[in-house]
């Protein structure tokens, strides 16, 4: 789904074409004109960019169309056991609707139990980061490496923060922690530029209760082939990383149908 200055949709839709997937593109006023559009689908992604230009706050603004036009039928998206990925700031619309992280397990009546603030750094983060891997019940990280992984991140409202303590701890205390910011080791660390925003716990990425929502501040997408790791050439690295979360996607797919 795109909207305006999203700029990340053509790349996310090639990643899922790769993967196997057969992949669409629609902008936030045809789902709006047509609520049950998104049925015909199995995964909807919210993908990178500045959707409205993020006047008012990063996600907000998109975040409020489809609050206040699309909860029923995402509620019953998630009930017919299909599956939602919000990248960077599509995370940022899925935290700011309430259906991340989702504590509640409410999807009809979500409400907001965290945020994605601006970087400690105060200014636009754009490099590479490593990421470990902890939730088990994420259905887009299944089978991923133990090792850490390797990913680019380009935000400047990238922080993950909840409203209390109490609210941290379920996230974790849930397995809904996906991604933690760590060194090339995979020890979380919060030092900076290691971990690019600040973001309490090294929280890089969350998923729902019922791991089938998940959202990230890094972009898989952009790491989908060999060639877009910056040192390709020197280090040669094995695999793109970015593309275990979309094939993860497929596979889902591929043993519910």
């Amino acid at each position: 789904m795109r909207a305006p200055g999203t700029n990340c949709d053509i790349e996310t839709g090639a990643a899922f074409q790769k993967a196997g997937a057969r992949s669409d593109a629609f902008h936030i006023n045809e789902w709006i004109s047509n609520p049950s559009l998104i049925h015909q689908y199995q995964v909807l992604a919210l993908p990178g960019g500045f959707s409205y230009g993020d006047d008012i706050g990063s996600g907000t603004v998109l975040g409020n169309e489809i609050t206040q036009r699309l909860t029923n039928e995402i509620s019953r998206f998630i009930k017919d056991g299909k599956l939602i990925l919000g990248i960077c700031n599509g995370f940022q619309v899925l935290v700011k609707t309430g259906f991340l992280p989702g504590l509640s397990g409410d999807s009809e009546k979500p409400v907001r139990e965290a945020s994605l603030f601006t970087n400690d750094s105060a200014r636009y983060e754009d490099h590479w980061v490593h990421l470990k891997k902890y939730s088990t019940k994420c259905a887009f990280t299944k089978n991923f490496p133990q090792e850490p992984v390797y990913l680019p991140v380009a935000h400047g409202e990238g922080k993950f923060i909840t409203g209390d303590k109490k609210t941290l701890d379920k996230i974790i205390a849930n397995d809904q922690v996906v991604f933690r910011y760590c060194d090339a080791k995979g020890k979380p660390t919060h030092r900076y530029p290691l971990n690019p925003n600040g973001a309490m716990d090294n929280i890089a990425a969350i998923c729902d209760t019922t791991g089938q929502i998940m959202g990230m501040m890094p972009h898989p997408e952009r790491f989908h082939d060999i060639t877009n790791h910056p040192r390709w050439t020197r280090q040669k690295p094995d695999f793109p990383h970015g593309m275990l979360i979309f094939q993860n996607a497929v596979e889902y797919v591929k043993n519910s149908l």
